[in-house]
């Protein structure tokens, strides 16, 4: 696949993370999947081509692509660089792209983007290390961002310790905040504190545990996509804490109202990040040599490594080695 337009960076693929988004939309869980399609936007290769005006890219250069490659450029959120809430985004896979024509995803052997949505992967980083935080990273570092939840000394709780949990964990602990797992899983409290850092750790069915921590967290980043109970996550903040929801429950979440206003807390979302901030994020991880856990499998491997991720069965994510098994038909 060559270059099509003048802004446009090919890269030959490498490596593409798998994501639970990816399990959702190959099922059609949120209505929404229309095939055929082909997942993936966790993406990382290097550049072979790039069209003629583009002026941050050269062929050779690691990059990556995450779960957008397109927007409308005019509107309030694109001018301030956040094209992750355009309302005419577009989608890396499963979208229609300004041209009519369908995207397609990273469980391929290259991707051609415009080079407004192609970020450099910082040279330290392990390719197909790196492939996860162009989702699960962002997804986390955004909302530890925006609400204030980055200062040192922070009291920042992380529910579920799956592939974006372990992230928000390690981004969390980078900013210097004081992190506090909660999880139904007894048995990853040794995981959570003695290999990705967190300072203490919550079963969340544990009464006794859950009535302890009441009121001690300033916020806390909810990255569950199964349905949950918000109400004891709610107890655990203090005044004017919030909640902040990046997993995505295909059912409706119950949600009281009392225990908001005793407290003037808040639910909130997010979901992404722009690119600016997409490139920021994997800088900082550069910096802070901040990499997920990961499975490296054959691209052979990922019905199995579906199945397995909808069991919650893999430490933390699935990476496809695309350049290694990825044979051309």
């Amino acid at each position: 696949m060559g270059v099509t337009k003048d802004e446009d960076v090919s890269f030959k693929i490498l490596y593409c993370g798998i994501c639970h988004t990816d399990l959702h939309i190959v099922k059609n869980d949120w209505g929404n999947s229309t095939y055929p399609l082909l997942p993936g936007h966790e993406v990382v290769g290097v550049v072979t081509e790039v069209g003629s005006k583009v002026q941050k890219y050269k062929v050779g250069d690691r990059v990556g692509v995450g779960g957008m490659v397109g927007a409308c450029h005019t509107c309030e959120s694109c001018e301030n660089n956040l094209e992750n809430y355009c309302p005419k985004m577009i989608l890396t896979y499963n979208a229609v792209d300004h041209d009519g024509t369908k995207t397609y995803g990273g469980y391929s052997d290259h991707m051609v983007a415009n080079e407004r949505y192609i970020v450099r992967i910082p040279d330290n980083l392990p390719l197909d290390a790196a492939a996860p935080l162009l989702c699960a990273g962002i997804t986390t570092y955004s909302p530890l961002r925006y609400f204030g939840l980055d200062k040192p000394g922070t009291k920042v709780g992380v529910v579920g310790l799956g592939g974006l949990g372990h992230v928000a964990v390690k981004f969390a602990k980078a900013f210097g905040a004081m992190v506090t797992v909660i999880s139904t899983s007894p048995s990853k409290k040794q995981e959570a504190i003695e290999d990705l850092g967190a300072d203490s750790f919550l079963v969340s069915s544990n009464q006794d545990e859950m009535q302890a921590a009441m009121g001690t967290l300033d916020g806390i980043i909810d990255t569950v996509s199964a349905v949950h109970a918000l109400v004891p996550l709610l107890f655990l903040l203090k005044s004017h804490g919030k909640i902040i929801m990046v997993g995505a429950p295909e059912k409706p979440l119950e949600l009281p109202v009392f225990p908001l206003i005793m407290g003037r807390k808040m639910v909130a979302g997010s979901g992404g990040g722009g690119m600016k901030e997409t490139q920021e994020m994997i800088d900082f991880a550069g910096k802070h040599n901040i990499t997920p856990k990961i499975e490296v499998i054959p691209m052979g491997y990922v019905n199995t490594a579906m199945e397995r991720l909808a069991k919650a069965d893999v430490k933390y994510r699935f990476v496809i080695d695309i350049g290694n098994t990825l044979k051309a038909a």
